[in-house]
């Protein structure tokens, strides 16, 4: 059986399709055990492609955009998030929000774990029309550090993955005002690269492995939510049972796992976000970042254009 080893840059629910393939025997079907290792700093992902610790790195699309025309050549070959699974947390609860009201405010977007979180964020402000300078950020804290903070009365708004999202709902603290599933279109939150010189060794198991994660993600569409708790309680067991459960429903109703074939225009979008934020010298092309030989492989049709 050949071997794929995975070096991530955290183990989060919303790489579930990952984990449910493996859970299903996926991998195995195709002559391919994978191991996955979530890597504290996350930075170490990046070490472990250069040692051959790792053979692919599970992380954010931005972290390639940023070394590309380097040195450090990636290559980026498919998702497992169509979306950015992540929320804009209030101190009230909210049914009109819009994004101007955080002028002169203070939001705190945590990115001990990359910038990602406040980059899309300030793309979104700035696509409705606002200029995220004129809003206070806080970065470059934990998460836990972060809502014990906002929950002691820093700040006015907390940018959270789905799950820490519901966490502060049920206490009462922090109420969802804007879904970014729901308002932010798609985007490739999450991809899976390697180091460029040895995509052609790599790309037996790469198809393998690409090929059962889409199948999982087909078979996820039509689960039953139930059918998924022993799973969601198996790698998070520390983790609030409902809100876990409402996050993973919530990303189950939305296009996070649609296809792990990666949008061009969704791309394009995420690169002059970056640029706007001076994340990147200069927006790469989609064909200059991305290799597509392996889902084209595959089979399945692309994904519906980006909104």
């Amino acid at each position: 059986m050949l071997q794929l080893n995975i070096s991530a840059t955290a183990h989060a629910p919303n790489y579930l399709p990952q984990y449910y393939a493996d859970s299903l025997g996926l991998f195995g079907e195709r002559n391919l055990q994978v191991s996955a290792t979530a890597k504290d700093p996350w930075t170490g992902v990046l070490d472990d492609l250069d040692s051959g610790a790792a053979d692919v790195a599970l992380g954010g699309l931005w972290v390639p955009a940023m070394f590309w025309n380097t040195p450090r050549e990636l290559t980026v070959f498919a998702q497992v998030n169509h979306q950015f699974p992540k929320a804009l947390v209030t101190r009230t609860p909210r049914t009109d929000f819009t994004w101007s009201e955080l002028v002169g405010r203070t939001v705190l977007a945590p990115g001990i774990g990359g910038s990602a979180p406040y980059a899309f964020t300030a793309g979104l402000i700035r696509e409705a029309g606002v200029d995220p300078g004129s809003i206070t950020f806080l970065r470059d804290l934990s998460t836990p550090m972060f809502i014990e903070l906002f929950e002691a009365g820093l700040g006015d708004a907390i940018v959270l993955d789905l799950v820490n999202a519901e966490v502060l709902q049920d206490r009462g603290t922090g109420y969802i005002a804007e879904e970014y599933t729901e308002t932010g279109g798609l985007g490739p939150n999450s991809v899976y690269y390697c180091r460029t010189d040895r995509f052609a060794e790599l790309s037996g198991r790469l198809l393998a492995f690409t090929a059962a994660l889409e199948e999982a993600m087909r078979l996820m569409r039509s689960v039953d939510l139930t059918d998924l708790h022993p799973l969601l309680e198996q790698h998070w067991p520390h983790t609030p049972v409902e809100p876990l459960r409402r996050a993973c429903a919530r990303m189950l109703g939305s296009r996070t796992w649609d296809t792990a074939r990666i949008d061009p225009a969704a791309t394009d979008r995420w690169m002059r976000i970056l640029l706007g934020e001076r994340m990147i010298r200069q927006a790469p092309s989609f064909d200059a970042l991305v290799d597509t030989t392996i889902v084209d492989q595959i089979g399945y049709p692309a994904a519906t254009p980006a909104r």
